[in-house]
């Protein structure tokens, strides 16, 4: 077993390499001086579903509980967690959930909200505790800008109209006065908005043909009112390698029209057969791997057919539900969707977030599935207990890359290899912050093999670094309720830095983030 020195107090992590397996070095050169594509911090964007336990018992457990601390029903440890990831944007109320949902029955006094059936996810009851009022208020209580995503499978032209009225407009109008009425008296100017969810699917089984009509006509009645309350209209865009339907869109509804398309591509081995979320062997991660790996060439393909029609990249790429999912927790009721989270779904989360900020130019959105308690989720709940997932590190990790300006990299990364996968085991992304700092971070995916790398950043004096990184003995490590800290980033001491070269060793299923000063 070979040791990595990880903390000043010596804290050391089994590395699972044999010693047969020799280091590769790779070289990486970056031009500091070169940064200026900005990576848009809403690509560091959640999602929030009422599906399972997300909304209820996740993030909100009602104003009369007693048992666990809260701020009008919603949780203080999560929002306090929230706070510290700096999420970006929160899209809700789906998902499928989006085009059943009723928002005016999710408004007014409590006891008044009728309530419905979750059609989509178990079959449960929802009883509208947790509506427009409480979004927007947990989006404030932890610095997120609210991602809506309006009801057109099941909804109509005027209900959309009239929840944009009712969120956006300053007084005056009906639905605003109505707002008023129920407590709020200034507008919450709400920008983003999704015309629909998965069109293709469970929001309408629409064609592109018919998806891109409806979508134009409501478009035409999703008004601004002022400056502050400029609509960003997201269409209903492809899942995976649906380059038909982007290309659709495009053709058919017009550029001043439309300011994203979303892109939906989940890590998943088969549809039939998931796999467990913790048990699993290398070629169960491999080929878990290999499935989140393809967002590289589907970020790229899409991009290169928005290239077509939008030149100038006016058109936002927004992938807006992205991660692993794998069979439910035994014992769980199968449509809650709930999963543990493991190192594996950390090299999902740091691969995948070096794709798109290399990609920033065109992906300037994005939202991991799903926040609380559903797929890879960032943070799990048990009644008053709370733990932070592996994927919660990662991107936290990561979040310096927020708002910071790309800097242009060239490498070449060797292959992880087993038996007919074979894939990219370094991805690494770089920016340069506002402050002047630059951040690195680096995710190597694979399963046995440590990489020796060498970094030469150019066209920049830096003299200070330091660096975090998050790994484990075991692939399938995870943190639990029992032991929530197994899992988490530390101080990584085993860099070198001299004359503007940084060098150092990533261990097998790992992810560093390298901070520089000048």
């Amino acid at each position: 077993m070979h040791l990595f020195k990880i903390s000043s107090s010596l804290v050391l992590v089994a590395s699972l390499i044999s010693i047969t397996c020799a280091a590769q070095s790779i070289k990486i050169v970056g031009n500091v001086d070169m940064a200026s594509t900005t990576i848009d911090r809403n690509i560091y964007g959640h999602f929030a579903e009422h599906l399972g336990r997300c909304i209820y018992g996740g993030i909100y457990v009602g104003e009369d509980n007693k048992k666990i601390p809260h701020t009008d029903g919603i949780r203080n440890d999560v929002v306090a967690a929230l706070k510290e990831l700096k999420v970006a944007n929160l899209r809700w109320p789906g998902g499928c959930f989006a085009d059943t949902y009723q928002w005016k029955n999710g408004i007014g006094p409590k006891e008044s909200r009728p309530s419905m059936i979750n059609s989509w996810w178990g079959g449960v009851t929802e009883d509208n505790s947790f509506g427009t009022h409480e979004f927007l208020d947990l989006c404030e209580k932890i610095g997120a800008e609210p991602y809506m995503a309006a009801n057109v499978g099941s909804g109509t032209v005027q209900d959309m109209s009239d929840w944009i009225t009712y969120v956006n407009h300053p007084g005056g109008s009906p639905m605003s006065e109505l707002r008023k009425k129920n407590g709020r008296e200034k507008p919450w100017n709400i920008k983003l908005w999704g015309v629909g969810n998965e069109a293709w699917g469970c929001g309408g089984n629409m064609t592109a043909e018919y998806y891109s009509n409806v979508y134009k006509q409501y478009a035409t009645f999703m008004n601004d009112y002022g400056d502050s309350a400029k609509i960003f209209k997201i269409a209903s865009g492809a899942t995976d390698d649906s380059y038909d339907w982007t290309e659709t869109l495009l053709k058919n509804i017009p550029g001043k029209q439309v300011h994203a398309l979303a892109l939906h591509h989940y890590s998943v081995i088969s549809w039939t057969n998931k796999g467990p979320a913790t048990n699993f062997d290398q070629g169960l991660y491999a080929s878990t791997m290999f499935e989140a790996s393809k967002m590289e060439e589907m970020v790229t393909r899409h991009s290169t057919i928005m290239d077509q029609y939008d030149p100038e990249k006016k058109i936002a790429l927004f992938v807006d539900e992205w991660g692993g999912w794998y069979d439910v927790e035994k014992g769980t009721n199968p449509g809650f969707l709930y999963q543990q989270n493991t190192m594996r779904d950390a090299m999902i989360a740091g691969l995948t977030l070096n794709i798109f900020n290399n990609h920033a130019e065109r992906v300037r959105g994005a939202n991991l599935a799903q926040i609380v308690n559903v797929l890879q989720a960032v943070i799990l709940t048990n009644e008053e207990k709370m733990i932070l997932t592996p994927t919660y590190h990662v991107m936290k990790m990561y979040n310096v890359h927020q708002d910071a300006k790309l800097i242009p990299l060239q490498f070449q990364s060797p292959d992880y290899v087993f038996e007919n996968k074979k894939m990219k085991a370094v991805s690494v992304s770089a920016s340069k912050a506002a402050s002047g700092d630059v951040n690195v971070s680096l995710t190597n995916i694979d399963y046995s093999k440590t990489h020796e790398v060498e970094i030469d950043l150019r066209g920049e004096t830096l003299t200070k670094a330091s660096a975090q990184i998050l790994t484990s003995a075991k692939i399938t490590d995870h943190n639990t309720f029992e032991s929530p800290n197994m899992v988490k980033n530390v101080p990584y001491k085993d860099i070198t830095f001299v004359n503007g070269k940084l060098k150092l060793k990533l261990p097998p299923f790992s992810v560093v983030v390298v901070n520089l000063k000048k």
